[in-house]
């Protein structure tokens, strides 16, 4: 019968296995680190998940192409993909941080600290956008100062930086805000449009603010204030920002709510020539967390939560629907709008042929949930 090893041969053997690991962790490092670079004119996707990766997919063959470890914690994973589509700037460390992550050599290359003072605990709730240049990024706080026996909130704040302050990045301007703003983005002429009580049109310069789209305050004869939720800021081959509501539409003035209709619409600020819209596109029959336009053909929407949902939207009428494994909150297209993408919740991405509405497929992403994650999918 053998033996067993003595203490210092089992001391030798556990070390030595801490150091082959320690080798595979830096190579796997190193390889994350000098992964391939993306290739000009494919299509991605780029999208967030637990415990706190970055995962780059190749939408030409639907797999995941590259992960990037992020620093600190993770949630929400809001993303916006920059101009040059080279860096990912995702909003995490549990709504704290912003971070810049080179997509080509996953390496962090910009970092900004919400909270401004050691008894600031500040955060950022989905509001991340960039200026078209990419020279600037934006963001909406809500800062809190904690004192020994209270906590004295702070009124919010659109802080604007220069994404090429590097790893201390602060802010070069910060400009009043109003409350309850979530999602944001940017017009072709720097316009920044933000989405909280209304739909609002700021000048990242100087602060100065106009309602594009009135939201809560909207003035729509017999329609009841509709409801919104403006968690996920898309960036669309289409160059829409679109937030959809729902609202009862009352048959006379006396506001019968047995006679109503309950309707689906969308709000929608086209971010080429600044034109605003509010629509309603069909029955209120399910609920969707996110919808957008087929870049094929305008009038289709698409919606999703725990259903595929297709709209004609003239005809105000639903199409086709799809049956999904779970939920999933976020629904966008590839480029020429052939494809459908599902995201968040669990760690796939579910593909749709867009026309058919049938299943392609799923990319499986390592690691956990996507939870709030924000998916881009963009043409390098």
């Amino acid at each position: 019968m053998m033996k067993p090893p003595r203490l210092e041969s089992r001391g030798s053997i556990v070390a030595a296995a801490l150091l082959t690991l320690g080798t595979m962790a830096a190579a796997t490092s190193a390889m994350a680190a000098t992964g391939a670079t993306l290739t000009p004119g494919k299509e991605y996707m780029v999208v967030a998940n637990y415990p706190n990766n970055l995962h780059v997919l190749d939408l030409a063959e639907d797999k995941v192409a590259k992960t990037c470890e992020l620093p600190d914690a993770f949630s929400p994973g809001v993303i916006q993909v920059a101009p040059d589509r080279k860096t990912a700037f995702i909003l995490n460390n549990r709504f704290g941080d912003i971070y810049g992550i080179d997509m080509d050599s996953c390496a962090v290359t910009f970092h900004a600290a919400m909270s401004q003072a050691p008894n600031e605990r500040t955060k950022s709730i989905f509001s991340i956008a960039l200026s078209p240049d990419g020279k600037e990024l934006y963001t909406i706080q809500s800062p809190t100062l904690l004192e020994k026996d209270h906590y004295r909130v702070q009124p919010t704040r659109l802080a604007v930086y220069d994404t090429a302050a590097g790893m201390n990045a602060k802010p070069i301007r910060v400009l009043p805000a109003p409350r309850q703003v979530t999602v944001m983005q940017t017009g072709k002429d720097g316009a920044l449009y933000m989405a909280g009580a209304d739909i609002y049109k700021v000048d990242p310069k100087t602060g100065e603010r106009s309602v594009a789209i009135a939201s809560r305050n909207w003035d729509r004869p017999l329609y009841s204030p509709p409801d919104v939720l403006n968690a996920w800021p898309l960036q669309t081959h289409t160059r829409d920002f679109t937030i959809l509501y729902t609202a009862a539409k009352f048959a006379d003035d006396k506001f019968d709510m047995n006679t109503a209709q309950f309707l689906y619409g969308y709000m929608n600020v086209n971010l080429e020539t600044g034109e605003t819209e509010t629509v309603d596109f069909g029955e209120l029959t399910e609920i969707y967390f996110t919808g957008v336009r087929s870049p094929k053909d305008r009038n289709l929407m698409y919606g999703v939560l725990n259903r595929l949902a297709k709209y004609d939207i003239k005809e105000k009428k639903l199409l086709a629907a799809a049956t999904l494994d779970h939920s999933y909150y976020v629904v966008n297209f590839n480029q020429d709008g052939s494809k459908v993408y599902l995201a968040g919740t669990w760690n796939d991405v579910a593909v749709y042929d867009a026309d058919s509405m049938t299943k392609l497929g799923n990319i499986q992403l390592p690691g956990g949930d996507m939870s709030l994650g924000t998916p881009q999918i963009f043409v390098r």
